[in-house]
């Protein structure tokens, strides 16, 4: 087993794969249901001949350069496993510090909005973090939120996050107020699409990634549209932004005069990464 980890390792290298070992240890840990350290203490374990089809199967869709996620159909984040697909975003580290943020700053909030939620990774982490918090989390694609409701249903979470299928504010119930709100909208200019590594430019859902051309920042215009009506004063508002969008955004925050303590927080590489602000009616 040994020698057949190191040849799709080394298959990877050539093919200038990310992580190349993890992704052969996770693709044959698949196969063979089994974690690392598992794989490691059964080296000399032969491989039957299905176990090696499968297996050459994933490494040859790994090296294509489809993502490890997608592949194996589900990924950690904030210490939960969520079913992923192409129909959403892989949940990533960063995204991680969006949660911390609102649990630092807002640790009280009753009601939350989970805007674009994706696989709905925001909102289970924050719901099983907070188990009081009662959340609305949108989103414009179908496909996203099936997959959001398998991932509440795991996680039991399907009466505290409400599913609302719709752009921005508009599946919003009139009159529903929320004391935090947490986004990771798009903010890729698809005119500078190498600021994507190439397996999530050419993977990863373009209607999650990509703003109108030449306006990253307007999906935080959308946003800060609709605070007023649905923010309950001193609610908190953290939205996750990047490089191309982050300034932009900062400057349209900024520019709110119904926020406050407008702050721009660096993720853990030093990259601006988190706008966060306090409602002021």
């Amino acid at each position: 087993m040994l020698e057949v980890l190191r040849a799709a390792t080394g298959y990877f290298e050539q093919r200038k794969i990310d992580a190349p070992t993890r992704s052969a240890e996770l693709l044959m840990g698949r196969v063979l249901d089994l974690d690392r350290m598992q794989l490691y203490l059964a080296h000399d374990r032969p491989l039957s001949v299905a176990e090696k089809d499968r297996l050459r199967a994933l490494v040859a869709r790994r090296g294509q350069g489809e993502p490890l996620a997608y592949i194996l159909g589900d990924w950690e984040f904030h210490g939960h496993v969520l079913a992923v697909s192409p129909a959403v975003l892989i949940p990533r580290p960063e995204t991680e510090g969006l949660v911390e943020l609102a649990l630092e700053l807002a640790p009280e909030s009753q009601r939350c909005l989970d805007m674009g939620t994706g696989s709905a990774a925001i909102a289970i982490a924050l719901a099983m973090s907070c188990p009081d918090l009662l959340i609305s989390a949108t989103d414009v694609s179908a496909e996203a939120l099936a997959l959001a409701r398998q991932n509440l249903e795991k996680h039991e979470l399907s009466d505290r996050i409400e599913l609302l299928h719709g752009s921005y504010w508009e599946p919003i119930p009139a009159g529903r107020r929320f004391d935090l709100l947490v986004s990771n909208p798009p903010y890729v200019d698809p005119a500078r699409t190498e600021l994507l590594a190439l397996d999530v430019r050419d993977h990863e859902p373009a209607v999650a990634l990509f703003t109108p051309a030449g306006d990253p920042a307007a999906p935080v215009r959308e946003i800060l549209a609709g605070l007023p009506g649905f923010m309950s004063p001193g609610g908190w508002i953290f939205v996750e932004t990047g490089v191309g969008a982050a300034e932009a955004s900062l400057e349209l925050f900024t520019g709110a005069d119904f926020l406050r303590q407008v702050e721009l927080r660096e993720d853990l590489a030093g990259i601006p990464r988190y706008l966060s602000a306090q409602f002021d009616s």
